[in-house]
């Protein structure tokens, strides 16, 4: 008699248990268990200093705590977290924080001052993708040392490089991925040649957070327990999975048949398939990211502004909001979001295709001319490149579009090597005008060496001196009403220097919740936690 190998059963086994539980009929999930679904294409590390994108901030958001946090509710608000309060200093110029003393990290650690000043210094030390969010602040490895500092062990004050308006530093360590607080001896204890810990934080995690990391299976599903030991109000779910699944349709017949709980990503049919779903709720919710059009100023053609105005003018705004953007975004053509007192009125870019291949004769392409459209293979992006292709087929463009994943559009966009591309970004995570102003428009180094991949300003070439002088003015002004005109100049100017960004459309995100679940609220800032759910 011949067996098989242990491992080869045991995927066996899995491959026959999972193929059971696609294709029978289900009870509803666990009551002491959630189960979540989405994409999971994009979450290629957990380390907090090199995670990006609203999916891994969403899972690092259960597995860690921050300083601060803004109510769901309310973005405006600040609460309280790890810091039990905090003073902003008489000249603006600091902000010190007390923290709570009762708090240990899921090894056991206690949280101190120490793992503040450790966590905040570390993302500066590495230098990898989240290391931007402070550079556009004014800190560097040189001087983030030298403004964080811990008076005590439960005491810590953070002081600015330049002049800043507090509710934007406030803001930032209650919103980026950045400011998520790790446990310093545990994460220096697996240290590879001096990489503080990168490594292993690519599938581990070091928090304090209600939830406690069991497994992560990259492209497959992340599993996280019940911290027991939580300091805030102990989570009632005992588990939470959240699976990797692709295929829209999928996702949507497992939530109607109580196979999920809640599904994450799906695509506009079976979004609308749902809507008069009795057992399944819809929630949709404003984000700050933006949709895009981007033009690379690196290509010749690009860079000439009569081109830039007829790709521009000829982009079918409504069309693609009303046809494809449902449920993705909302109409929105300002690189500052929509509901802030500092957001000018839509400008309604709108051109004929006489008027949009004048201004291409005028650039001196009377025949027109080919180039690429790059965009993520799902929608909604690839449904607006194919869109944007005919647009532009009108006045004589001939475009090429390349699909493929997240590294390798966005990756040729970092490594500005582009023509036109379909995508999605801005930051937008804080209630501020700088929020995606400086993500999106500012580059104070527009040099190849400067690899400031962070900012979308420098991934196309686009730099103009005057908007980068504009928003560090602005980011140092606490008057709000002088504020605010400064940020109207900038939309303003940005609008007739035609910059490389076009934006379309303001993020929302749709998610499909089972009826028995309650107190799941989508987050603003997709740092949706997960510890007040509890189940019918």
């Amino acid at each position: 008699m011949s067996f098989l190998p242990s491992c080869v059963f045991s995927r066996c086994v899995s491959a026959l248990l999972m193929l059971l539980w696609m294709t029978t009929a289900h009870a509803n999930t666990p009551s002491d268990q959630l189960i979540i679904a989405f994409k999971m294409n994009n979450i290629l590390s957990l380390d907090p200093a090199a995670s990006t994108g609203n999916d891994i901030a969403f899972v690092n958001a259960n597995l860690y705590d921050m300083l601060i946090e803004l109510d769901p509710e309310d973005p405006t608000v600040i609460l309280p977290a790890i810091a039990s309060d905090w003073e902003i200093a008489d000249d603006d110029m600091s902000i010190r924080f007390t923290l709570r003393d009762d708090i240990n990290f899921h090894s056991g650690n206690p949280l101190t001052a120490e793992d503040v000043v450790w966590s905040l210094e570390r993302v500066m030390e590495l230098n990898m993708a989240l290391a931007t969010t402070w550079k556009a602040l004014g800190y560097s490895q040189e001087n983030m040392s030298q403004l964080v500092s811990m008076p005590s062990s439960h005491e810590v004050v953070i002081g600015f490089p330049r002049k800043l308006d507090p509710k934007l530093v406030l803001y930032t360590l209650a919103t980026s991925p950045s400011a998520f607080i790790l446990d310093k001896k545990l994460v220096l204890s697996h240290e590879q040649e001096n990489d503080l810990g990168n490594q292993w934080l690519t599938t581990n995690a070091a928090g304090s957070g209600a939830f406690i990391l069991q497994q992560w299976i990259p492209q497959d599903r992340i599993v996280m327990t019940r911290n027991e030991e939580y300091w805030g109000e102990v989570p009632e779910l005992s588990r939470v999975a959240m699976r990797n699944l692709k295929e829209s349709q999928t996702m949507r017949l497992m939530i109607e048949r109580g196979d999920l709980d809640v599904a994450i990503g799906m695509s506009v049919p079976d979004i609308r398939a749902l809507e008069n779903a009795e057992d399944v709720d819809l929630q949709t919710t404003q984000r700050g990211t933006l949709y895009y059009v981007a033009v690379s100023m690196q290509n010749e053609i690009l860079a000439d502004q009569n081109v830039r105005r007829a790709i521009r003018g000829t982009i079918n705004y409504e069309g693609v909001n009303d046809s494809i953007m449902s449920y993705y975004g909302e109409f929105h053509q300002r690189p500052v979001k929509l509901g802030l007192p500092a957001t000018l009125p839509e400008p309604m870019y709108s051109l004929s295709n006489e008027q949009a291949r004048s201004l291409l004769a005028k650039a001196g392409y009377e025949n027109g001319f080919t180039t690429t459209i790059r965009a993520l293979n799902e929608s909604p992006f690839i449904n607006v490149a194919i869109n944007l292709q005919s647009s532009l087929q009108r006045i004589g463009i001939d475009a090429e579009i390349i699909t493929g994943t997240g590294n390798q559009i966005y990756g040729a966009m970092r490594d500005r090597r582009f023509d036109i591309l379909v995508g999605r970004g801005g930051g937008g995570m804080a209630p501020h005008p700088d929020s995606n102003l400086t993500p999106l428009l500012f580059n104070p180094d527009n040099d190849d060496a400067a690899r400031l991949t962070n900012f979308q300003g420098w991934r196309t070439g686009y730099q103009n001196e005057r908007i980068n002088e504009l928003i560090l003015q602005a980011v140092a002004e606490s008057d709000s009403d002088v504020q605010n005109r400064l940020y109207g100049e900038i939309q303003s100017l940005y609008e007739e220097d035609v910059g490389a960004l076009f934006p379309f459309s303001q993020m929302v995100n749709t998610v499909a919740v089972r009826d028995e679940v309650e107190g799941y609220r989508d987050d603003p800032a997709a740092m949706t936690r997960l510890r007040s759910i509890t189940k019918r």
